[in-house]
Parts: structure tokens; sequence; C-alpha cells
């Protein structure tokens, strides 16, 4: 079906581009951000685009951010969970995901991340909103102690930091330009902005990230932004490596009618 598109890029490729190793797909997925609709979409479009192309050894990236802002985090949650039982998904840890574990045990850290998108990620996992206006800090804290299932915790516990694949490294919001990837923290990796967003030297890989908001992909020398705003903008992008090649296919919602869609483009690099 997308025969002629793919053949279109090939043509374009170049032999100084960054590459994956032969035989290997990978498939980025930007920040979702509690956005199931938009999440299911992208699944079937990607298993689609993945089952009309030549056996390859596919690899699925979730950049982080999976909770927060939107209406379904735990949705979300479940969902990537189910996904990752039927093929190699690995996901990495955001700064929200970082936040929310914090939150059971900090009042401090729970009173931040409700402030940004937490709390529909509270009001998800069958908070009501009567529950949430009336409960103090200490009474939402024990709310979730019962009502979030200790299998999410354990999951959202086990993304990853950061991953390297072939002349790409995937991180949730970058890396510290002044520091070797041995050297990375974790706190830089799921927050860091500036100076990772203005460095226009080349990292050692193409950084993909997410974290920082664009509303079109923002695709640089040396890094790729991909969070394309699921929450804010009702678009979700999902960026496509192999060999040489680089696509995108995005879930997007359109604004008058809310009607999903599947767009995909290519890179402009």
């Amino acid at each position: 079906m997308f025969e002629p598109f793919r053949q279109m890029l090939a043509r374009k490729s170049s032999r100084n581009r960054p590459r994956l190793p032969d035989g290997q797909r990978v498939y980025v997925i930007g920040d979702i951000h509690g956005r199931l609709d938009l999440f299911e979409q992208l699944i079937e479009a990607i298993e689609i685009d993945d089952a009309e192309l030549p056996d390859a050894e596919t690899t699925v990236i979730l950049l982080g951010d999976l909770i927060d802002r939107g209406p379904d985090s735990a949705g979300v949650v479940k969902r990537a969970r189910k996904w990752q039982k039927k093929r190699n998904v690995r996901i990495l840890a955001g700064n929200h995901e970082e936040m929310f574990l914090e939150s059971f045990d900090k009042t401090d850290t729970l009173r931040h991340f409700l402030r940004h998108g937490g709390r529909e990620t509270v009001l998800s996992y069958g908070v009501s909103r009567k529950e949430f206006n009336k409960a103090s800090i200490k009474e939402l804290q024990k709310l979730m102690q019962v009502l979030v299932p200790e299998k999410d915790i354990r999951f959202i516990a086990g993304f990853e930091d950061m991953i390297a694949i072939g002349d790409y490294l995937f991180v949730h919001a970058g890396i510290d330009p002044e520091r070797s990837l041995e050297e990375q923290k974790p706190r830089d990796m799921r927050w860091i902005r500036e100076p990772f967003l203005r460095h226009r030297a080349q990292h050692s890989h193409i950084v993909v990230h997410g974290h920082t908001i664009f509303e079109e992909i923002d695709e640089r020398k040396n890094r790729i932004g991909i969070d394309t705003g699921a929450y804010r903008f009702g678009k979700l992008t999902a960026l496509v490596l192999e060999g040489e090649e680089r696509r995108y296919i995005q879930a997007v919602e359109k604004k008058k009618s809310g009607k999903l869609v599947i767009k995909h483009k290519e890179s402009d690099r």
C-alpha cells in the first residue's frame, strides 16, 4: 500500500546518513500523556506497517511520559503492558513517571505532580472528582496507594533511562552536551531542556527525544524531537527507522470533527 512512498525515501538515501544495523527496524513513539485513543490508533498503524514490510528484528520504543494531562493514563499503562507481551516494546522513564512514583511517599512531590497533570492520572485510576476535590493531600496519597495496582507501579519502575541502537540514542528529554554517555545523569535525561535544545554540534549519536512539545516534528542535524503534543494538539508521532531510512507515522485528531486519522510523512533530512 505504501511501497511507492518507501521507494521515494530510498532514492533520497545517502551514505552519510545515520543508520540502524542491517536487519533491524525501530518505531519510536513520543509522549502519549494519557491519550489512549491516539495510542490505540498508532499501535494499529504500526502493526499494519510492520506486517507489510519484509521480516526484520522490530523494536518499539516509547519515549516516556505515558501518563498525566490526558484523560486515560491508567488505560495507556495497561495497553503498553499488553503490547509488550506481544512484541519487543522498550519504554523510557519520563519526568512524569518519576513524579508519579515519588508521589506515593513524598507529599511535596505529590503536590507538584498534581499541578502538572497528575490530577488526571489519579482520576483515571478510579478516584471520583468529588473525592478528589474533598480530599487532603494525605488522603489523596492514601487513595493512590489503594487504587493504583502494584503491577502498574512495578511496571513503571522498570522503565529504562536510555537506549542506543546503531547511530541513534533514545532518551526522554535529552542529554547534557558536556558529558559522555557514560556520565549522563538520569535527572538530565528526564528533565533537561537547555543547554541540550540549543546545542548545535554533533553528539556521539543522533538523539531522539520527547519532553519538549513542538507542534511539528523538530528534526535537526544532531537531534530529533517527536513530542508533537498529544494532549495539547491531538497529534501523536512515531518515528520509523530502518537502515538509513527515516519516516513518520502520526495519529492525528481532526480539530473540527474530533475524528482520528493516520498520516504518513517523510523526513525533511
